[in-house]
This record gives structure tokens, C-alpha cells and sequence, in this order.
């Protein structure tokens, strides 16, 4: 029990020391970027019609005259304290905009995660243990048709059917999870099946393929030949050992719903991380799509963090 915990701690240690070079190197993408963008901000805050003493004083006031590495050290050293700065044109720290719009981002791509393991991994089941018959023929065009069908499609398709026509759903908006669970959950249905049909389509595609895989091996070939039943096989020897590749999909999906919730948000009109960043980008406040930028990039480093831990649990080679 002692090695396994000194093991547990050595790769999480291991692990962060990895994830370290990652977030520094996001921190100078995120804020380089925007350097190159064209255009002066100067020029934006002071107003088309100001005088160049006006930009100049703008410049000075909000260090856009610093050399670029001033400027960028200033600003991860406030990052590193917790100041992710405010925005440009209304004044509200950084850190309080993602703290309102991040749970409505958060809520839509769990319960679309949800839905796509709920759905997506007993119909790759179901197909495996049906190889070659209809029901493998109807799953795979099924998940075909989720791969082809675009999100945001697929989004007007469900507000026309299920929100304005019948009113069984809400058309837009969202409701904090802390204030009225129910209501929250009732909100983002809609906005995750839009999201989680993609990751329908991608988990039962996978689990399919390593299930048939694993189950045309020799081992299953012996245990075949033993006199176990299918099912015993499918169930005790199969799924057991698809735990990594399925905990890979499942990462790797999250950390791609995170960049598709910009469009869906903006089709429900939700007030999340999509449509803080994109009205920031067009309104040129940089602070603000800085901090949106930083924050998802940790959200997908923790992903692939916890993904690299629980590898770990499930299989102790992996440490």
C-alpha cells in the first residue's frame, strides 16, 4: 500500500512538473497573440475623433508604450497573484466575468459528456457484440450521421422542434445551477444534445473498434474454446480492458466540447465563456480575451491531468 501511494505521488509530481511549461508557454501565446492583431487599442479607447496627446496619455495609462516582454511580465506576475486584469471598456476585473459566465460553459459540457457516455457506450457495445449484423450496420450509420451533422445545424433544428414548436424546452438563456438546479438543467438539455451528438457518435465508434479488436484475440479465442459464454466474455474479459482507450476518448472529447460550446452558445444565446470571448474579440478588449483563453487552456491541461492520474488507477503499468 506504501509503494502505491509513493508511486501515486511520484507521477503526479512527475505530471505537474510536465504541465508547468505548458500553462507558461499558453500564458505567452495567449497574450502574443493579440499583439499581433491589427490595429492600435490606443486608438479604440480614446476614440476615433481624439487628439494624438489623448492616445498617448491612453498608451501610457495602461502601459501600451512598455517594450513587449515589460508588458508581458507585468502581466504574469498579476496572473500568478490571481489578477487576470479588467476590461478595457467597462472596468469589471477579468476574474469576475469568468466566474459568471464559466458554470453555464461548464454545466452544457458535462451534461453533454453525460449524454454521449449515457448513449454512445452501450450502443458500441451493442455493435461489437452484433459484428456484422444489422444492428452493427445501424449504429455505425448512426454514428456516421453524427459525425456529418454540424452542431450548430443540428442546434436550430432541436429550438424549432422541441422549443418553439411544442415548448417542451426553452429557447435561449440560462439559469446558475446554484440557483434553481431543475431550471439550470432544463435550460442546457437542449445546447448538450446538440453538443454530445458528435461524442455519440465518436465514443460508440471507438468502443466498437477496440471491443472487436479484443474480442477477435487469441486470449478470447481460448476462452471461446474453455466453454465461457459470450456474454461472460463480453461483459468480465472485454469491457474490463478497454477502460484506457475509452478514458482517452472521453478526455479528448471534453477538451474539443470545451471549443465547440462557442457556437452553440451562441445559437441559445447563453451567457458563457463563448460569448464573453467573442464579444470581447470584437470589441477589441483584449484583458478580457487574455483571461478567457488562459482559463480554458488550464481547464484542458487539468483534463489531460486528471486523464494522465486515473491511467494510472486503472492501470498500474501506466505508473
Amino acid at each position: 500500500m506504501a509503494n502505491m501511494r509513493q508511486d501515486a505521488w511520484r507521477l503526479i509530481c512527475r505530471r505537474l512538473v510536465q504541465v508547468l511549461p505548458a500553462l507558461l508557454l499558453a500564458t505567452l501565446l495567449a497574450f502574443g497573440l493579440l499583439k499581433l492583431v491589427p490595429g492600435d487599442i490606443a486608438v479604440t479607447l480614446a476614440g476615433d475623433n481624439a487628439s494624438d496627446q489623448r492616445i498617448l496619455e491612453i498608451r501610457q495609462l495602461y502601459g501600451l508604450d512598455k517594450p513587449f516582454l515589460v508588458q508581458y511580465l507585468d502581466w504574469l506576475w498579476k496572473v500568478v497573484h490571481g489578477d487576470l486584469s479588467r476590461s478595457l471598456l467597462t472596468g469589471e476585473a477579468v476574474l469576475v466575468a469568468i466566474e459568471r459566465c464559466l458554470p453555464a460553459t461548464l454545466l452544457v459540457v458535462a451534461m453533454a459528456m453525460v449524454i454521449a457516455l449515457l448513449i454512445g457506450a452501450p450502443l458500441g457495445v451493442l455493435a461489437a457484440s452484433r459484428q456484422g449484423g444489422w444492428i452493427d450496420s445501424a449504429v455505425m450509420a448512426i454514428s456516421s450521421l453524427g459525425v456529418a451533422v454540424p452542431s450548430f445545424w443540428l442546434a436550430m433544428l432541436l429550438i424549432s422542434g422541441f422549443a418553439m414548436e411544442r415548448s417542451w424546452f426553452p429557447v435561449s438563456g440560462a439559469v446558475p445551477f446554484l440557483e434553481n438546479p431543475w431550471s439550470a438543467l432544463h435550460h442546457a438539455f437542449l445546447p448538450a444534445v446538440a453538443l454530445a451528438a458528435g461524442g455519440v457518435a465518436e465514443i460508440s465508434r471507438q468502443l466498437r473498434g477496440t471491443l472487436i479488436e479484443l474480442l477477435s484475440s487469441q486470449q478470447v479465442r481460448t476462452l471461446h474454446a474453455k466453454g465461457l459464454a459470450p456474454s461472460v466474455i463480453l461483459w468480465k474479459h472485454g469491457l474490463r480492458n478497454v477502460g484506457i482507450n475509452l478514458l482517452t476518448v472521453v478526455a479528448l472529447l471534453a477538451n474539443r466540447m470545451l471549443a465547440a460550446t462557442v457556437v452553440i452558445e451562441a445559437v441559445f444565446a447563453i451567457p458563457g465563456m463563448g460569448g464573453l470571448i467573442v464579444n470581447a474579440a470584437l470589441q477589441r478588449d483584449f484583458p478580457i480575451v487574455q483571461g478567457v483563453i488562459l482559463v480554458m487552456v488550464g481547464i484542458v491541461l487539468l483534463i489531460n491531468l486528471a486523464t494522465d492520474m486515473l491511467y494510472g488507477l486503472i492501470d498500474p503499468r501506466v505508473r
